[in-house]
């Protein structure tokens, strides 16, 4: 016990009378410490100064390396795959000139319009109404509803939609509604509904389509910056 505080004496006697004294002359235990306390500072200047900012320059790097594995490993994906989607590309475009052939010009809408009336007449149906309505033009096509009102008997009715199913061209029959017919002269069922067939949009139709659609994206673009002016006032 005497020893270790005979020691412990010693160490703190290394400093006292410190003062003045130049520190390459200090004791032992002293110049230790003090140089201990410098590397701490340095130690502490350093990272702020230098070490953390090249830290996060290597964190930044390493998510960019990822990112950019990522994106390799993606686009690595896509050139396996890209004869696979070639090949799908090609069935689309097939199919896509199949259905286009579908669909008669304007030239073409006139003749379509008699075939539709040739079925009804093969089949004998009483036609009390065939009118082709306004044409509705989509994105891609026009749309033509024809209004029919036709009386006939079961069976026949049924030929003429199988007739209608069999003609080339794309052509439906919608919100059809069937009632006895209560004409003596005219016994059997009536037919009341919407036959439709669509047609190739004609260039000048592609351009109203086009022009429209711009004064339309022009107009909400005129419409967003007047609310914005109101909401600043």
């Amino acid at each position: 016990m005497a020893n270790i505080q005979e020691r412990f004496e010693d160490l703190a006697g290394q400093f006292r009378d410190l003062n003045g004294l130049h520190p390459g002359l200090w004791p032992i235990a002293p110049r230790v410490l003090a140089a201990f306390v410098l590397l701490v500072v340095v130690v502490l200047v350093g990272w702020g100064a230098y070490w953390s900012s090249q830290i996060e320059d290597i964190e930044r790097g390493e998510q960019e390396e990822q990112k950019l594995k990522d994106t390799f490993k993606t686009k690595t994906q896509q050139s396996i795959s890209l004869e696979a989607l070639k090949e799908q590309r090609k069935l689309v475009l097939q199919y896509v000139s199949r259905m286009e052939k579908q669909l008669p010009s304007s030239a073409e809408y006139a003749a379509l319009l008699d075939d539709i009336n040739s079925a009804a007449n093969g089949r004998g149906l009483n036609m009390e109404l065939f009118e082709p309505g306004a044409v509705v033009v989509k994105d891609y096509y026009a749309e033509i509803p024809i209004k029919i009102i036709m009386v006939s008997n079961y069976h026949d009715m049924g030929q003429f939609i199988s007739d209608i199913a069999k003609l080339p061209r794309i052509i439906t029959l919608n919100n059809l509604s069937f009632s006895a017919s209560k004409d003596p002269k005219k016994p059997g069922i009536i037919l009341d509904g919407f036959v439709k067939t669509y047609r190739y949009l004609d260039p000048e139709e592609i351009a109203a389509q086009a022009e429209q659609k711009k004064k339309e994206s022009a107009k909400g673009k005129e419409g967003e910056k007047e609310k914005e002016k109101e909401g600043h006032k």
